[in-house]
């Protein structure tokens, strides 16, 4: 059974081809996934360069760690079925004004070819108690007017919708449900 773990080393071969999935479907610039892409896709293909980015990844939880300009920590979870990725989610441990309005909490995304298999609901399912761990009594979730599919997942979660602004739906789900 699929589960959230943090990131690992050991799943390289099936998140490159996870990441090839991404990038042939395109990737919306504005997302953490381009970032990373663009900041590590040269070198997730070397074992060393593959080590530094998960060691990031572990790192982004932490308070202390260099970041960029708005950004906040971060807890980023792989959902793994054995050594096969299967997607990402990030928790993020504050809102920021940007966050609270467009962002949430909570970003995941499911690879291309593992979609329409209720691994979306699941990891969703699966992190509320991470970010109750961290704090976060309720987690805020947003997703565009037209994305059925992310409305479906975070409703099958509980999600309650607050209102819609500024392109997206914008719902609460408590963690402790």
């Amino acid at each position: 059974m699929p589960q959230l773990t943090a990131p690992v080393t050991g799943v390289r071969t099936s998140f490159l081809a996870a990441m090839d999935e991404f990038l042939a479907e395109g990737t919306d610039p504005d997302t953490l996934l381009a970032h990373e892409i663009e900041e590590f896709g040269r070198v997730w293909h070397r074992p060393d360069g593959f080590a530094e980015y998960v060691g990031r990844l572990r790192a982004e939880a932490l308070e202390e760690t260099p970041r960029p300009e708005g950004w906040v920590p971060h807890t980023n979870l792989w959902f793994l079925d054995g050594d096969v990725f299967l997607g990402r989610l990030a928790i993020r441990h504050r809102l920021t004004p940007f966050l609270h309005e467009l962002g949430g909490h909570i970003g995941y995304t499911v690879r291309p070819c593992a979609r329409r298999s209720g691994h979306a609901t699941a990891m969703l399912r699966q992190a509320l108690p991470y970010a109750r761990g961290l704090g976060i009594d309720s987690v805020l979730l947003t997703c565009d007017l037209t994305n059925i599919a992310s409305r479906k997942v975070i409703e099958a979660n509980g999600g309650v919708l607050e209102d819609e602004r500024g392109g997206k739906r914008r719902y609460w789900i408590r963690t402790d449900l």
